[in-house]
């Protein structure tokens, strides 16, 4: 038995080259793999014609999905190129890591490593130190140069086991701890698997590993040891599967522990037989191009010109990523890293998102979201995507129908942007598919085997455990949104009975938007609202009767969360155009304005809202406004009732003469002493005027006068009558009116 280890890096082009040459010269018949033996039936997939990298493996908990890892593969991943010799020479290809079956059974508790600090910053990171001595910042800049830019040579396999050995030895002098570690369970695992190849007959035995594991597998210890430490481990059930992944789940931004900076430009390495650094230049200038940004034929020379120049002057052999994007900076961008990051996005990184095939094992739910996407023409996508919704084509209303559900089981494929409202017949949605949704799937299928059954019991079980009314509201917005009928019957349900048990007025009034919008802007989706219709009448009549007391004995805080729901409730019954529950409303803001001990932000608001409506008369306003304000009222009332009255519009100032006297006289009427008090109120009610409103507001503040003599004092003025009956023609023209001399008809 020939046993040919090769420690390679979990994700580089050169490593891949180097080891499928590697693996032509060696013409193992067994190739065994670092990778989770639980997904060895899975691994005849990747010659599947539709499988296409990157794409990852799966391992979960079928009762707990959250449980999961993930073993991404990318076309320039060394372990997927053995997986493809494999299936070229026709030779078994097996992984061999510790199953995680039983690394997911490991207690962490009791089997924590105890490694000192040195030991663990090596295992982690085993190349850092060696970058650091060769002159390179950390070890990516000096893999990628002393290996993924090589393209001819199979020698540093070699020397890779060799550097590698010398590393293992260091840590063994630092390492004191006993060996029971994960990473021991994992090479023993490793070491029995190639055993166990060989005694079932394979002679040229080829193992692709980690480099930093390479050693331990070449030269391995009796069988008895191994044995020993792997004998007793426990084991749970797992299931397996392939899933699509993206290259910028395969940095380390993405949170992956094997992660690269650079996915995007390895597959360019991979994938360009030569001229590297020409082709490189011309990709980056057909992106700037198609962003409308200068990138000419001869800027392309200059920068191709320019890396090799700094490859020189660093020497090094040929140019890497970093002499790229100084070139690119340098010409492209002219010393700008704005345009940078678009290159680092679409480029370095890059957006390709794998595919699986059909024949992949996946769960009922997983089947049935696949066959929407299809149906809908609504692919999963890596980049980001806005879709404008048209709510008056089926195939749109379909698709708003099945984001809305993927959204009530908690997969949120996409969110609403900017719409215009509920009432429209438009939805925009940004969209962007993320690997780790396949998850979420995996556990909303408890829920049902379709996505509608599933967010339907989803909902139904939320209702079952809501308690308070709002909670419950938005749920009703929800399902009508997703159109979920049964779920839509049992969610009211649920809500008549909790709003007839709730005695809550606050949480009442907060219920209430969302049930007037889904009852004014139900019928764009075609849904029948006539329950609540019913939810509704019986919270305004609960609103109605306990807002008084409701109103009563409230502090500053209390008072503006009050006055926010007084504000949402009215602009909803508004909304609503029903004139007997608006009659009631109105009849209880009357209640307010005159109610004994109510806070001023409460009662100017409702004299607003009665005067908006013209149920109140400016003079009527005048005489509540002065009550309000007079020195016999505690100033920092009289101030709260002001900001409730002005507050978001100071059109009324502008247009009211007596309104701005009174205020205007209080102001004055002010003692110093109170003053400072009172002005950060007052500045806090200003704030919310638009800016023209505040200059013509300190406009009249400085002359001194009212609204209206400002506005007469240019009529007053001389008109040059000659000058203005030059006008009349046109102005009769443009209301299509007669115009005779003298006569306007």
């Amino acid at each position: 038995m020939r046993v040919t280890v090769f420690g390679i890096r979990h994700h580089g082009p050169g490593s891949a080259r180097s080891l499928r040459e590697a693996l032509r010269a060696l013409n193992p018949d067994v190739v065994l793999i670092e990778g989770p033996p639980d997904a060895n039936d899975l691994i005849a997939l990747a010659a599947d014609a539709q499988m296409s990298p990157p794409v990852a493996l799966l391992i979960y908990l079928p009762n707990e999905p959250k449980q999961a890892v993930y073993y991404p593969f990318a076309e320039f991943s060394p372990e997927w190129q053995a997986i493809q010799h494999g299936f070229a020479q026709q030779v078994p290809v097996r992984f061999i890591d510790l199953p995680q079956s039983h690394q997911f059974a490991l207690d962490s508790d009791s089997q924590k490593e105890s490694l000192s600090n040195s030991s663990k910053e090596i295992r982690r990171d085993p190349l850092r130190w060696i970058a650091e001595a060769s002159g390179y910042s950390d070890s990516e800049r000096w893999w990628d140069q002393m290996i993924e830019h090589r393209r001819d040579s199979t020698e540093w396999f070699k020397a890779i086991m060799e550097l590698m050995s010398a590393l293992r030895e260091e840590v063994a002098k630092l390492d004191d701890s006993p060996a029971d570690t994960r990473e021991d369970l994992r090479e023993a695992y490793m070491r029995q698997s190639i055993r166990a190849a060989g005694r079932e007959g394979f002679e040229r035995i080829a193992v692709v590993c980690g480099a930093w594991h390479a050693p331990v597998l070449q030269t391995m210890p009796a069988a008895k040891t191994d044995t020993a430490l792997l004998k007793g481990l426990a084991k749970v059930k797992v299931s397996a599967t392939w899933v699509p992944w993206t290259m910028g789940r395969l940095t380390y931004s993405s949170g992956y522990g094997a992660g690269i900076e650079s996915p995007g430009y390895y597959q360019h390495l991979w994938s360009v037989p030569d001229e590297v650094t020409v082709r490189w230049m011309i990709r980056v200038a057909q992106l700037l191009r198609g962003q409308d940004l200068d990138a000419s034929s001869a800027s392309v020379i200059e920068a191709v010109r320019l890396g090799h120049s700094l490859a020189a002057l660093r020497d090094r052999p040929v140019p890497g990523l970093s002499e790229y994007n100084d070139a690119v900076r340098a010409v492209f961008c002219f010393g700008d890293d704005t345009p940078m990051q678009l290159i680092a996005e679409k480029l370095i990184v890059g957006e390709l998102l794998g595919q699986v095939p059909d024949a992949t094992p996946s769960l009922p739910l997983q089947q049935d979201l696949q066959r929407e996407q299809k149906r809908l023409r609504l692919p999963p996508n890596a980049t980001q995507e806005v879709r404008d919704l048209d709510l008056r084509k089926p195939n749109d209303l379909d698709r708003s129908r099945l984001l809305h559900r993927l959204r009530l089981l908690d997969v949120p494929w996409g969110a609403t942007e900017h719409a215009t409202g509920k009432g429209t017949f438009r939805e925009v949605w940004r969209m962007q598919w993320q690997p780790e949704l396949a998850i979420a799937i995996i556990e909303a299928n408890i829920w049902g085997n379709t996505i509608a059954a599933a967010a339907t019991a989803r909902a139904r079980s939320e209702a079952d455990r809501l308690q308070d009314l709002p909670a419950l509201t938005a749920l009703v917005e929800d399902a009508l949104l997703a159109d979920l009928p049964e779920a839509i019957d049992h969610v009211m349900t649920r809500l008549e009975q909790v709003a007839a048990l709730s005695n809550d007025i606050p949480h009442a009034m907060e219920a209430l938007p969302s049930l007037a919008g889904v009852l004014r802007y139900g019928n764009v989706r075609q849904t029948d609202t006539a329950m609540v219709q019913q939810v509704v009448d019986g919270l305004v009549t609960r609103i109605v009767i306990g807002l008084p007391n409701a109103c009563s004995a409230l502090n500053d805080e209390a008072a503006e969360e009050m006055y926010q729901r007084l504000v949402q409730v009215h602009a909803a019954l508004l909304t609503l155009q029903n004139t007997d529950l608006l009659s009631d409303w109105n009849n209880v803001l009357g209640q307010l304005v005159d109610q004994v001990g109510v806070h001023g932000l409460i009662g100017g608001r409702c004299c607003r809202l009665l005067f908006d409506q013209k149920l109140f008369a400016a003079e009527e306003v005048e005489c509540r406004m002065g009550l309000a304000v007079a020195p016999a009222v505690e100033p920092t009332q009289s101030m709260a009732w002001i900001d409730g009255f002005l507050r978001g519009s100071g059109l009324i100032l502008l247009h009211n003469e007596e309104l701005w006297q009174i205020l205007n006289q209080w102001v004055h009427s002010v003692k110093g002493e109170t003053f400072p008090q009172l002005l950060p109120l007052l500045r806090r009610t200003f704030s919310t005027f638009s800016a023209p409103e505040r200059s013509q507001l300190g406009t009249l503040a400085r002359r001194g006068i009212s609204g209206k003599t400002s506005a007469s004092a240019g009529a007053t003025s001389k008109l040059n009558e000659d000058r203005a009956r030059k006008v009349l023609p046109l102005v009769a023209q443009i209301l299509g009116l007669e115009y005779r001399q003298n006569e306007v008809r």
